[in-house]
């Protein structure tokens, strides 16, 4: 017998998605108790010390009063949890659908036993991710509670992947420590910012997700595909440069999969904030020299050539979860940043914070020029 929407089951079991990430995550570095202390102490001053640096490189007065977020230094069962509740904010519109447009056809047990498995795989996901990320700046998981106070944002700090890194590397740990603190701190003064920016994301995955659950029907059909491309080393669908295939072997991921011409319009926009957010950051991260990173040139050659190192098997993970397409913003962004900047200086290119419509399209990303002819900047300079 089916229910009323309103008392069915939770759809995805958010709980048992953290607790399965926790479970499964690998274990970390082992240290002693007073060394991760010192760890943790340690990047909560490289990430107070990094406000000032990114305030100077990026010329955003946002950076000067950043009281409306937090930093928190994190093992990584806590950052799964964080993850869990930013992704419930995010699939709630979709969710909110399939039980408006299918919820008579839900039963409580079928809901209640397609949560648990999602949530295990969910979870599953997170355990992986969960080793690899060193920070993360999260504007979404405050949604999630229930207060009247205004929703914060925080900056995740993952302790043990810090440490397990910068041994792995063999860098000077307070440099490293203060380049990542500067790369992450960039995100949190993004949307400081541009204090829109996270209505405007949370409205753009909801449009994705909803147009998803609205074509639920297909998704046998595109699951089948997905598992032919895995088999066939060929990852379609996602869209390129160009409008065009991705390559294969590009890490696209098989998410590129679940996209029809609406879809493909709302995630090449997606795509291309995300390089916006990430190349940003890592123009602020380089933009430090040695008077304030010493090391800073020894950490980028061996951070960037980390990559050749990875297994098979993560290698495949991360072309499975897009992950690979991910490592491409970074430098797509970056490069988009550099060419606006190089046309009309940085205060120009900080227009982009001041509405929606000042943000890139993917095409622009690839052609900065065009960024700045849209934008009235053309023979405008600094």
């Amino acid at each position: 017998m089916s229910l009323t929407p309103s008392r069915l089951p939770s759809l995805i079991d958010w709980d048992l998605a953290a607790g399965t990430a926790a479970k499964l995550a690998p274990a970390g570095p082992r240290v002693s108790a007073a060394r991760m202390r010192d760890t943790v102490e340690t990047l909560r001053e490289a990430a107070d010390a990094s406000v000032a640096h990114v305030h100077e490189i990026s010329r955003l007065d946002a950076a000067a009063d950043l009281r409306d977020s937090s930093v928190l230094v994190v093992d990584r069962a806590t950052w799964s949890r964080a993850n869990t509740q930013s992704f419930s904010v995010l699939m709630q519109p979709a969710l909110d659908r399939l039980v408006e447009t299918r919820g008579q056809s839900l039963t409580a047990a079928t809901t209640a036993l397609g949560g648990r498995l999602t949530g295990v795989q969910l979870g599953t996901i997170l355990s992986f991710l969960s080793s690899k990320v060193l920070g993360q700046y999260d504007p979404f998981a405050a949604l999630a509670a229930n207060t009247t106070a205004p929703p914060a944002g925080r900056l995740l700090l993952v302790a043990p992947n810090v440490l397990e890194v910068e041994r792995e590397l063999h860098v000077e740990p307070a440099d490293f420590r203060l380049w990542v603190c500067l790369h992450e701190q960039t995100h949190r003064v993004q949307f400081a910012a541009a204090p829109w920016l996270r209505d405007h994301m949370i409205a753009q995955v909801g449009r994705l997700s909803e147009s998803m659950v609205d074509k639920a029907d297909t998704f046998a059909a595109r699951i089948a595909e997905a598992a032919r491309s895995v088999g066939s080393g060929r990852l379609t669908g996602a869209t390129g440069r160009n409008g065009g295939e991705v390559a294969p072997g590009s890490g696209a991921g098989v998410l590129g999969i679940f996209q029809d011409e609406q879809e493909r319009e709302i995630f090449s926009h997606l795509t291309a904030v995300m390089s916006l957010l990430e190349g940003h950051a890592n123009v602020v991260m380089d933009g430090v020299n040695a008077s304030v990173v010493p090391t800073v040139r020894t950490i980028r050659q061996r951070f960037n050539a980390r990559g050749s190192q990875r297994s098979g098997f993560e290698k495949l993970i991360r072309q499975l979860l897009g992950l690979d397409a991910k490592m491409r913003q970074y430098s797509d962004g970056s490069r988009f940043v550099r060419g606006v900047v190089d046309q009309v200086g940085l205060d120009g290119f900080n227009r982009i914070w001041d509405a929606p419509e000042h943000l890139p399209t993917e095409q622009e990303i690839h052609h900065p020029a065009d960024w700045v002819e849209r934008m009235g900047l053309a023979g405008s300079r600094r």
